[in-house]
């Protein structure tokens, strides 16, 4: 019913940037909190940072003044925009939704992810 997909990840150098995007489609009446998560190899998933339909925000203390999360309500789209990216930032990044759906129920749903690696 729903399909999260994310987009952008790939291979930088310590203190390069990278762009995150996910999109969210299908039966969806409406968006609400929208986020991203990371998990490192061994490591549990943590959250990386949120953004409510009222566009407040919410970031983890690791990348704060490093890392905006962005989002553009038309298209379901949430951006996750890093700088000056450290070895410490290489995880799989997941983007997770809160949907009301068409049929009236309320769900969240997660992409599959996508990898960020931060090597020289």
């Amino acid at each position: 019913q729903v399909q999260v997909v994310e987009s952008g990840g790939g291979l930088v150098q310590p203190g390069g940037s990278l762009r995150l995007s996910c999109t969210a489609s299908g039966s969806i009446f409406s968006t609400y909190g929208m986020g991203w998560y990371r998990q490192a190899p061994g490591k549990q998933r943590e959250l990386v940072a949120v953004i409510t339909s009222g566009s407040t925000t919410t970031y983890a203390d690791s990348v704060k003044g490093r890392f905006t999360i962005s989002r553009d309500k038309a298209k379901n789209t949430v951006y996750l925009q890093m700088n000056n990216l450290e070895p410490e930032d290489t995880a799989v990044y997941y983007c997770n939704v809160d949907v009301v759906l068409l049929s009236g129920r309320a769900g969240d749903y997660w992409g599959k992810g996508t990898l960020v690696t931060v090597s020289a």
